[in-house]
């Protein structure tokens, strides 16, 4: 047996090797051009690895929500999950990547058209189209999957799942288009207004604005439309617990979005095809990895300092908020500054969480902390660690697609609540969206028992 794996250590070395196009001298010489073909499979397995782990974070946004909500809606937000990634992979092809990236050319949009996916063989460029659709529209839906957490236990499904196809198909690719599709906040030869005004171009690399800040602007206004469960705030101003079903589902699910969270900022390279992009994404790994570890310590550490004991939730958040905080720029900072900035994300969310309840709005999971207010954040500390970055554009980008996101959704909300109506009855949301809305219980052993709130 030991012989038969040297033979496949080998094997896999020589394969390797094959590969890269390497010669023997090519390890030490980091000068030594990539083959062409070469470059074009690495640069698309970056895309497909990367996509696939963000893909994986869909499982992660459903278990951290199945965990975060009471058992009797747990099988709503699975659906909710599985059926709006669904909407997200159909409505971006349809529609939203080439509204996105065909034709911007400074300007607002693109095209209104399907995206052509070339035949095996006839692919051109530096990756395959194929590739890049699929690692653009899992972005896509990762937007989608935080509004979902956020108006969780009170919204019926259909009307979110439309709000979900306006979201994935108009709202998220139009904003994006501003940037990675090169359209008025992006910077070059031909598009220069932001740089002539704030010195500098916009600057987000892996989304902590055009992904996070949009999802957790939808799911602010959405909040303030739907309003609060039923119960959770009392008229005497006291804020009433409403425990999740499972924690050990909570922290799985906050697990997988921060190993997924490695295929999201380090494949947002977008190149792999030489020694220095490889060593960019290895970077971009390591300072992801230390902002979250930094956003979990510095909101276990305050939590003690400020109510005496340690709350798991705030902790998972504090990872999250530390990974979203550190998207927007995960490559320049050093480890030390990493630290620091997915630090400040675990800040926000101890004192925003209670802030939210004090201003009454219903949060289930904390989306808007760790998504809005530290993807905010996060855009904002760019030119701390970037010097092609200005506060300037920094602030003009974050503003112009807040406002726009903020003005669509409310427009979107407003006219489901009117037509098709947001909120089932008191009587329904009593009894639990998975019995009202969908007719299966995630835990039946326990449903219309002891554990209704």
């Amino acid at each position: 047996m030991k012989k038969n794996y040297q033979i496949y250590g080998l094997s896999f070395a020589a394969a390797g090797l094959l590969v890269l196009g390497a010669e023997p001298s090519f390890a030490q010489d980091a000068t030594t051009a990539v083959p062409a073909d070469s470059k074009y499979v690495l640069n698309t397995l970056l895309f497909l690895v990367g996509g696939f782990l963000v893909m994986w974070m869909a499982a992660g946004f459903a278990m951290l929500e199945a965990g975060m909500v009471r058992s009797k809606n747990v099988a709503m937000q699975c659906t909710k999950n599985i059926a709006l990634y669904s909407i997200a992979g159909l409505v971006f092809w349809v529609v939203g990547y080439n509204l996105m990236y065909d034709g911007v050319d400074g300007g607002l949009l693109g095209s209104f058209t399907a995206k052509v996916i070339p035949d095996p063989g006839s692919d051109t460029g530096d990756y395959s189209a194929a590739s890049d659709w699929f690692f653009q529209m899992v972005f896509c839906a990762t937007t989608a999957s935080i509004v979902s957490g956020a108006l969780a236990e009170r919204i019926k499904l259909w009307p979110f799942l439309l709000f979900v196809v306006v979201l994935t198909g108009f709202i998220y690719p139009i904003q994006g288009a501003w940037k990675w599709g090169a359209g008025w906040l992006a910077s070059g030869a031909d598009v220069s207004w932001i740089k002539s005004v704030a010195g500098a171009e916009f600057q987000d690399f892996a989304g902590s604005t055009i992904v996070h800040s949009v999802g957790g602007w939808a799911a602010l206004t959405g909040a303030l439309i739907l309003g609060a469960r039923k119960g959770k705030y009392g008229p005497d101003g006291r804020v009433h617990a409403m425990p999740g079903s499972s924690m050990p589902l909570a922290t799985l699910g906050t697990f997988i979005l921060w190993l997924g969270w490695f295929g999201f900022n380090g494949g947002s390279q977008l190149a792999m095809g030489s020694i220095s992009d490889v060593s960019s994404v290895s970077r971009i790994f390591v300072n992801t990895n230390l902002a979250a570890a930094g956003g979990v310590v510095v909101a276990m550490v305050l939590n003690q300092i400020l109510y005496g004991k340690v709350d798991l939730t705030m902790a998972l958040n504090g990872a999250l908020a530390g990974l979203v905080s550190i998207t927007a720029e995960p490559l320049t900072p050093s480890p030390l500054w990493a630290i620091l900035i997915g630090g400040a994300g675990g800040v926000i969310v101890v004192f925003a969480v209670p802030l939210l309840d004090k201003l009454k709005i219903d949060d289930v999971v904390g989306a808007i902390p760790v998504h809005l207010l530290a993807g905010i954040w996060g855009t904002l500390a760019v030119p701390l660690t970037n010097s092609d970055a200005s506060f300037m554009a920094q602030g003009i980008g974050v503003g112009s697609i807040g406002l726009f996101v903020v003005a669509t959704s409310l427009v979107t909300w407003t006219v489901l609540k009117y037509t098709m109506g947001l909120r089932p009855s008191e009587e329904q949301e009593a009894a639990g969206l998975d019995q009202a809305e969908i007719g299966l219980e995630a835990y039946p052993e326990f449903g219309s028992g002891s554990q209704r709130i």
